[in-house]
């Protein structure tokens, strides 16, 4: 009987070894893995996330399968990240503004955006581009500048949020040019171009992928574009090419928890580098004003480590606080 009782607890620690041994670093992923993505179901943000877990799912030849963890910005989602197991079986979609804008407006966030996450890889580029409604009498930066200045007023300007990246790339233009600026927040992208169709606000600052219909289809226009040039716009020119020193990263990157085996991280760049060359992938990212955008996750890591500090100086100036 203790013989009998012996070889079945062997038997059992035989098969507990060995499920252990399938979750180390070379066997990874042995087990479904939780893609965080920072925003409620059916939005672009959810799209982009569930085309990254299919992808990955593809390459890694396992399923990774998407929660929505909306509220607070994105923050919310990234907390619960950061306090995950760092086993790689949590990962998360994260955005600029989760990572570089946050500890510019949140005294108290639940996470590190430093410490507490491993970057895996940037995957993509969203500018933001200042618009304004066709019968504005600017057509680009300078001309929209110029008209500033001349103002008795401020310029009221829309964007989808205090604290946004749009309301952002505002002060920024405000900082650096000394001209006033009147900040009218909105609930989302899609207010602010209702509100623009309205003459509520005559100029707004929109990430791409709300701008871009209504831009091509002539029912605004495009002055600037706050951070990089897009191919969805080739002929609009960014701020510092208009005159303004400013030039930062806006877009989405890959995270883990902090403490994330090397071997781990290695295997979801690849499959992200080699996803970012496939041709449909392109075409689907192009279509929701992303850019594939591939950098390392150790050089994105030092890239958000100094707009942290780009960003914390500009809330400063324009006392842009969320808490």
């Amino acid at each position: 009987m203790k013989k009998t009782l012996c070889l079945g607890f062997l038997a059992i620690c035989a098969t507990f070894a060995g499920t252990v041994m399938a979750e180390t670093p070379d066997d990874y992923p042995a087990r479904p893995v939780k893609l965080i993505v920072p925003s409620a179901a059916g939005g672009g943000a959810d799209a982009f996330g569930r085309l990254l877990g299919e992808q990955l799912g593809k390459r890694l030849k396992q399923s990774f399968v998407v929660e929505n963890i909306a509220g607070a910005a994105g923050t919310i989602a990234i907390g619960q990240l950061a306090h995950a197991k760092p086993d790689g079986y949590t990962i998360a979609l994260g955005t600029m503004t989760t990572t570089t804008l946050a500890p510019a407006v949140y005294h108290q966030l639940p996470y590190d955006p430093v410490k507490s996450l491993t970057t895996l890889a940037r995957v993509g580029t969203s500018p933001i581009i200042l618009v304004a409604t066709k019968d504005y009498p600017a057509n680009n930066l300078k001309e929209f500048i110029e008209l500033a200045k001349k103002s008795a007023k401020p310029i009221q300007f829309g964007t989808w949020g205090a604290g946004s990246t749009g309301h952002f790339c505002a002060e920024v233009l405000a900082q650096k040019t000394g001209i006033k600026l009147d900040h009218i927040p909105f609930k989302g992208g899609a207010a602010v171009m209702t509100a623009m169709m309205g003459d509520v606000v005559k100029v707004g600052w929109l990430d791409i992928g709300s701008g871009t219909t209504a831009v091509k289809t002539g029912k605004i226009k495009a002055l600037a574009m706050c951070t990089r040039r897009t191919s969805n716009f080739p002929n609009v020119a960014t701020y510092k090419e208009q005159g303004v020193d400013f030039d930062q990263w806006t877009g989405w990157a890959m995270y883990a928890p902090a403490g994330v085996p090397k071997p781990i991280v290695e295997k979801i760049s690849a499959a992200l580098r080699d996803m970012l060359q496939d041709p449909t992938v392109k075409s689907k990212m192009l279509d929701w004003g992303i850019t594939p955008d591939y950098l390392s996750g150790e050089e994105q890591a030092l890239v958000n480590v100094r707009e942290i500090e780009v960003w914390k100086g500009v809330a400063k100036e324009a006392k842009i606080t969320l808490d």
